[in-house]
């Protein structure tokens, strides 16, 4: 008798395919290989990972505010943050080597294009005041920084699980040319930059 399990699973698999990535591949890279007058379809810019940072370098022997922030960017990205240490002392901040500083979680893939699409679709617009992110946090490789100031408008997290506010950074890492191809990509993704003045 016949088995039906690899088809379900194949059905399975092609279902949970995130709907950026998807994008991505079907509209976003041929668009973007057009209006960039791109010769090499390798030369379209590429989200290649996003790390989530959480910086507790004031608070390291806060015990609450660890718990916190792990339980915060384990909700927020479905992954265990690995904890960052110093490498080296500095006696003015009373900072030793190998002291706890921070959390960092590695997205790729379907996780990452699922992460942002909630971030730019559903957290970014339920920020308070909000006008847009800033176009001048590219670095010269075209990577993109986004500090958020608390995790509060995270719709994961209870209201029991922000009352301890903490911030936290994104960094968009992109393979691209140059800064003006990576904003061309988030822009597809439908990031909000802020209006320029004019």
């Amino acid at each position: 008798m016949a088995t039906t399990k690899p088809a379900t699973k194949a059905v399975k698999e092609a279902n949970v395919q995130a709907r950026l990535k998807l994008l991505y591949k079907d509209t976003i890279a041929k668009e973007l290989q057009k209006e960039l007058s791109l010769v090499n379809a390798n030369q379209v810019p590429k989200l290649e990972k996003v790390i989530v940072n959480v910086g507790l370098g004031r608070a390291k022997d806060d015990k609450k505010l660890m718990e916190v922030a792990t339980n915060t960017v384990r909700k927020i990205t479905g992954q265990q943050p690995v904890e960052t240490v110093a490498r080296m002392s500095i006696a003015s901040f009373k900072l030793r080597e190998g002291n706890k500083v921070g959390l960092k979680v590695t997205l790729r893939s379907d996780q990452m294009y699922e992460f942002i699409d909630r971030l730019i679709n559903i957290v970014l617009p339920r920020l308070r005041d909000f006008h847009g992110v800033s176009a001048k946090a590219f670095d010269k490789q075209g990577n993109y920084s986004l500090g958020l100031v608390d995790q509060s408008a995270f719709p994961e997290l209870t209201f029991e699980e922000t009352t301890t506010p903490h911030g936290l950074q994104i960094v968009f890492v992109i393979n691209a040319q140059e800064p003006a191809h990576s904003r061309a990509l988030l822009e597809k993704f439908g990031m909000p930059f802020e209006k320029e003045a004019k």
